[in-house]
């Protein structure tokens, strides 16, 4: 009883720690994901040692390593929760837009459930929605919603990494972008508002670090980074990035992303918004992310009911100031010497080598 409890406890406190090995196999990086169950199994194993009966050494010193463990994740995860206070000001006045509201969509390709997705995106009524994994059958279904939805941009692949972005709100241009690899999309799109109010939604799902995907991060850190580099040499204008990161937001590429681009995460002070695996709640973390520059202020953020998909939608309301700079000290930056550090994650993710097969139908 014993040895087995201390087998599973040494290997919960060394999952804990091994993403902070900087390496991107997925065995390292894999671990990320997982810290809101990490914790609590940690919690419940440090309460049953208590109880456990022995004068071996290591026992005391594996329930003490497990509270460090503990507090390591808990520090983390707290400010992805209400109780991190932020001071959030949302500006009402004459210099911001209207209300501004979006719904992104992981729809699972295999899913075949195609009207529950489109009953909910008519009862939400989004001024702009972005699907992923959406293939031929999927943009077939939503022909329908074209009606309301008159821009859009369609990037239907078999491959699970097919991209449709539509809107209500006009756009300026848009664009596809294969930043790492021919097969990994993401669409770059300036709209103007109802009340010409003119920002840039950047989509992304750069595939993730699996024993069934790819072996390593390479490719989703180079895809992040790229769209990241960019949003920062877009001086003086507004962005929204958003999409299936395939990384949760506490993760090392999350924060080198938010870093790099000089974007803000709303989880923060707000809460986990988990989405991932939709279907079992005890297993679901926030890989389904957004971020947003400074003249962007949001006004509410959280998951959606389940449509059939592995991934809740998440959802988010909010408005757009030019004239209000209180989020400026919500900003993080890049260290020095940092930036040689992002080309060369950038420059390793065009360099690997995809097993994926891709057809792009445009």
């Amino acid at each position: 009883m014993l040895v087995a409890y201390l087998i599973f406890a040494w290997l919960l406190i060394i999952a804990t720690y091994l993403p902070l090995v900087n390496h991107t196999h997925w065995v390292f990086r894999v671990f990320d994901f997982g810290k809101i169950q990490l914790l609590f199994l940690e919690i419940i194993v440090l309460i049953l040692g208590i109880f456990l009966v022995s004068d071996v050494l290591i026992l005391p010193v594996t329930l003490f390593a497990l509270v460090i463990s503990i507090v390591y994740i808990a520090s983390i995860l707290f400010v992805y929760t209400s109780w991190y206070k932020v001071d959030r000001i949302v500006p009402n006045s004459s210099h911001s837009s209207k209300s501004i509201t979006l719904i992104s969509a992981n729809v699972y390709q295999f899913n075949r459930d195609y009207p529950q997705f489109i009953q909910l995106i008519n009862r939400i009524k989004p001024d702009i929605f972005l699907t992923m994994e959406s293939n031929q059958d999927w943009e077939n279904a939503m022909v329908v919603l074209e009606k309301d939805y008159p821009y859009f941009h369609k990037i239907p692949l078999e491959n699970t990494y097919g991209m449709h972005l539509y809107s209500k709100l006009a756009f300026k241009k848009v664009q596809a972008h294969y930043f790492v690899a021919d097969d990994i999309p993401s669409i770059e799109a300036e709209l103007v508002s109802s009340d010409n109010y003119t920002f840039t939604i950047f989509a992304l799902h750069p595939p993730p670090p699996s024993p069934t995907e790819e072996e390593n991060s390479k490719e989703r850190d180079g895809e992040l980074l790229s769209v990241a580099k960019k949003i920062k040499s877009s001086k003086k204008q507004t962005f929204i990035a958003v999409g299936d990161f395939n990384t949760v937001a506490w993760g090392r590429a999350s924060i080198l992303f938010r870093k790099t681009s000089e974007m803000i995460d709303p989880r923060i002070g707000r809460g986990l918004i988990s989405t991932f695996h939709a279907k079992y709640k005890l297993l679901r973390f926030p890989i389904d992310q957004l971020f947003h520059t400074t003249d962007v202020f949001v006004e509410e953020i959280k998951a959606l009911p389940n449509f059939g998909s592995d991934h809740l939608p998440i959802f988010c309301q909010f408005i757009i100031n030019h004239h209000d700079d209180s989020q400026t000290e919500h900003i993080e930056t890049l260290e020095d010497g940092d930036m040689e550090k992002v080309n060369e994650i950038i420059a390793e993710g065009k360099a690997e080598q995809s097993d994926r097969e891709a057809v792009v139908t445009e």
